[in-house]
């Protein structure tokens, strides 16, 4: 704890200050894909009890469905919400289009709810029209994403929620080798326009990257362990590149098909908008098992949180949301479609992942009714450090409460009851949730740029006692 009460004592409050209202370097989130097709799911407000005692700070859902924005209201859970495929034509009939389902969907629920993007459609480019049984209007894809932008603008709200639409793999005209990757070629003009898009409003390229079903249709030609994350002799690149799992070499095929439109000197990022490995399959998806499924999982959450790069842009974080939640019982397609999820619809866990997180729980089982009868209800509440969230920032926050913020933090000094863990994110636990507490429990005073989390679970451990209400 030695920097904490000596760091202070040399930077002024309103260096401090001008540190925490700062933009701050971007990094990696841990994401997870919340569907609802099934009829034996926990209500939503379960499940956003259940996830702000885990590592996960971003869902994603797949329409607005008002009592998922309403569970995650105040939590610290980053939401992004979808336009499904079959609203996509009206929103891009006309801006007023646009602004009447964001009135009526989304903004009745901001900023208390922390929606920071809209998809709009599914892998709409290569999905089907179930009307007419074609492929959707290209056209109209990006015009709604355009139509909705110019909403946001009008609302002063660019600048926090992005808009974006995630694809398929499909959409390349193939993924190996990574550095030859092009897009298909019907695919070009719509996506030139796509990508200009994301690059002149600063919002990230979606894309859903599956191992496993490249691993299911070539079980011959895929080393198992390469899809699983885990190959540790890697695929070589005919540029140099070297690949110890599929996932970097199909987020690299990505890059360069981007770069091959002519956006290769601008800042398109790329986030993993689904990646998971089902527990169960039909015949044909051996590989679809509950230890496969752990192995890709506790791999791919590893990989999140490493804020590492790829091969072709090893300084390049890349934002990666775990598909999926919940086995959906009610989804079309074979048998692995529904068995994706870390969760049965009971609430128990198909298998172990761990998604605990030390500093932001009280430590109970990650079951839904297990967890959520532990959960404090009622005025109580804490904010605590995101155990993802930068050290060297957290560090900042820690000496703006222990200073400038006029927190008592005797107790996270070295004779005190709440210094271990001798951690940077504990200690910036204690002090965050001092702060939040004296200021009135506002979830504005627990954002501390994006590094704090407001929970309902009382972080208090041994003789360590966080203060609440």
């Amino acid at each position: 704890m030695a920097t904490t009460h000596q760091t202070h004592l040399l930077l002024s409050p309103l260096f401090l200050l001008l540190l925490l209202l700062s933009p701050l370097r971007r990094i990696s989130a841990i994401g997870i894909n919340y569907g609802t097709l099934g009829n034996n799911l926990p209500p939503p407000k379960r499940v956003a009890q259940l996830l702000q005692s885990t590592l996960i700070d971003k869902v994603k859902i797949y329409d607005t469905n008002p009592d998922i924005l309403q569970a995650f209201s105040n939590t610290g859970i980053d939401l992004i919400v979808a336009v499904e495929n079959s609203r996509v034509s009206n929103l891009s009939s006309s801006p007023s289009a646009a602004d009447q389902w964001f009135s009526a969907r989304v903004l009745p629920f901001i900023p208390a709810t922390s929606v920071i993007a809209i998809a709009v459609g599914n892998e709409y480019l290569t999905a089907d029209d179930e009307d007419n049984n074609s492929h959707l209007d290209a056209k109209s894809l990006i015009q709604a994403m355009q139509n909705l932008h110019a909403v946001l603008v009008a609302r002063g709200l660019d600048r926090k929620i992005k808009v974006t639409t995630p694809h398929s793999m499909a959409v390349l005209a193939s993924s190996f080798p990574p550095s030859s990757s092009t897009f298909a070629l019907n695919f070009i003009p719509i996506m030139t326009s796509i990508v200009g898009f994301l690059s002149d409003t600063a919002a990230p390229f979606m894309v859903n990257a599956y191992p496993f079903f490249a691993f299911r249709n070539n079980p011959n030609s895929v080393n198992l362990q390469y899809a699983l994350l885990g190959n540790s002799t890697g695929v070589r690149d005919p540029k140099g590149y070297v690949y110890t799992n599929m996932l970097d070499a199909q987020i690299d095929a990505v890059r360069s098909a981007i770069n091959a439109l002519g956006f290769g000197n601008k800042m398109v990022e790329i986030t993993v908008s689904e990646s998971g490995w089902p527990s169960k399959g039909d015949a044909g998806e051996s590989a679809a098992t509950p230890e496969n499924a752990k192995t890709y999982n506790t791999r791919l959450i590893q990989r999140a949180q490493s804020n590492k790069g790829t091969p072709m842009r090893p300084k390049d974080k890349v934002d990666i949301f775990v598909f999926a939640l919940f086995n959906e019982n009610k989804k079309k397609g074979g048998a692995s479609e529904r068995n994706f999820g870390i969760f049965n619809g009971d609430g128990s866990k198909v298998y172990d992942v761990d998604l605990s997180c030390e500093f932001c729980s009280g430590g109970g089982k990650l079951e839904f009714g297990e967890k959520v009868a532990g959960v404090a209800r009622g005025p109580s509440v804490w904010c605590v450090a995101k155990p993802h969230a930068e050290e060297k920032v957290v560090q900042q926050v820690l000496d703006f409460c222990c200073g400038p913020g006029g927190v008592d933090c005797r107790e996270i000094y070295e004779s005190g009851d709440c210094f271990g863990p001798d951690k940077v994110h504990a200690h910036a636990s204690y002090a965050m949730n001092s702060y939040y507490q004296m200021h009135g429990r506002n979830y504005w005073n627990c954002d501390f740029k994006g590094t704090g989390l407001v929970t309902f679970s009382d972080p208090s451990y041994g003789t360590c006692r966080y203060s609440g209400q």
